[in-house]
């Protein structure tokens, strides 16, 4: 891919290293831009492809497309992260680059996706006074990001597993349809039949809210079994903290025949932990053989990581859209019952599709297991565990 470079916003970020080599980028992505700073702190990235001083300045990157990749990593807040993003853009497009592709697997603002009028954002529900109160002063954020990101120079946007459905539209419309949402369904059923994290025999399949059932839904198709029931569960927030859960009427399956089952959780983030613990303890009131949680994007907080510790969760299954999970020192004890899938090389595929249409696709496997030696399953175990789809 000679006429592609790929840069990140945080030097020795692994996610860009990953992806970097998978796509066959040789050279470091440090040595083709550095990411320096002002003294009074300004950031000011500068492209270094190669030697160009007899050339006209601002040609460099002609003929090239530039992907940048932004995830949470090291020091930096989301805040500073999304500006570097920003004017690394811009450097990218004042220097001729063709095209600018961000690749965001958890894109930043989504959580502010409406605003306090009725303008800001679209739901899939109708809004009443209490949704607009819950936004009244705050800004519309997700639209702003996504207006930044365009006047900045951005072209097309990869981002992995976003449920809002407010976002997906205002990127769709501000990208013209350029923005591409990658959903794991494929790659967590592919894990689901593949390890030994659930027997095969009584499986059953769980969303913890509404918000969760259609991904749910494609898990269970991609596993292509019909004889997985799906538990639906209702979810009641009280407040930031307090959450009360209970069995959905549509769910496929009552709580008395959950005994001895195997019960496999799917959301697409997780901050605190509270409304999972508590679906858990609702779950494990029937006496099933083991739980497991799959969470996409894993935010390890302190509390977070006190909440999900409780005995009533068997294990987690996350992703690496948020590289400092691999970092089993800021897990603490949580770290026993956590498997980490590396999912660079299942994304680098995709983004080769989208810059290279006809090129051959990469050969699986596509993600590869991170798992503590603490795990209780890692006995048997020779070494990671590949996916063979």
């Amino acid at each position: 891919m000679q006429n592609v470079v790929i840069v990140g916003t945080v030097a020795d970020n692994p996610v860009v290293e990953d992806v970097a080599h998978h796509l066959q980028q040789h050279e470091d992505y440090s040595d083709l831009i550095s990411l320096k700073s002002f003294v009074n702190t300004e950031f000011c990235p500068r492209f270094i492809i190669s030697d160009r001083s007899n050339d006209q300045p601002g040609r460099q990157l002609e003929g090239k497309a530039v992907v940048i990749i932004s995830t949470n990593y090291g020091s930096s807040s989301r805040d500073e992260l999304a500006m570097r993003t920003l004017l690394i853009a811009r450097a990218a497009r004042d220097n001729g680059a063709d095209k600018v592709i961000l690749l965001e697997p958890d894109l930043f603002y989504s959580a502010q996706d409406r605003g306090p009028r009725r303008e800001h954002g679209y739901t899939a529900f109708v809004r009443n006074e209490e949704d607009y109160q819950k936004f009244d002063g705050q800004p519309f954020s997700a639209r702003l990001y996504a207006d930044l990101l365009k006047a900045a120079g951005i072209d097309e946007i990869v981002t992995v597993h976003n449920h809002s459905v407010s976002v997906q539209a205002i990127f769709m419309d501000r990208f013209e349809g350029r923005f591409h949402n990658l959903l794991p369904d494929d790659l967590y059923a592919d894990y689901l039949s593949d390890s030994d994290v659930v027997s095969q025999k009584g499986m059953v399949l769980c969303a913890p809210d509404k918000g969760a059932l259609n991904f749910v839904r494609r898990v269970k198709e991609s596993v292509g079994r019909d004889d997985v029931p799906l538990v639906f569960l209702d979810k009641c927030r009280k407040d930031e903290r307090c959450v009360e859960i209970d069995l959905s009427p549509e769910s496929e399956i009552a709580l008395s025949d959950l005994a001895g089952r195997d019960i496999v959780i799917i959301d697409d983030m997780v901050r605190t932990g509270n409304t999972i613990i508590e679906a858990c303890r609702l779950l494990k009131s029937a006496n099933p053989n083991r739980i497991v949680f799959f969470v996409t994007h894993f935010y390890s907080s302190r509390e977070c990581r006190s909440n999900l510790n409780d005995s009533v969760l068997d294990e987690i299954v996350t992703t690496s859209t948020i590289p400092e999970i691999l970092n089993r020192d800021v897990q603490g004890r949580l770290r026993h019952k956590m498997v980490v899938l590396q999912l660079s090389r299942w994304i680098s595929n995709y983004l080769l599709r989208i810059i290279q249409p006809d090129s051959t696709p990469l050969p699986p496997p596509f993600y590869n297991e991170d798992m503590s030696s603490k795990n209780p399953r890692w006995k048997g175990h020779m070494g990671p565990l590949f996916s063979v789809r």
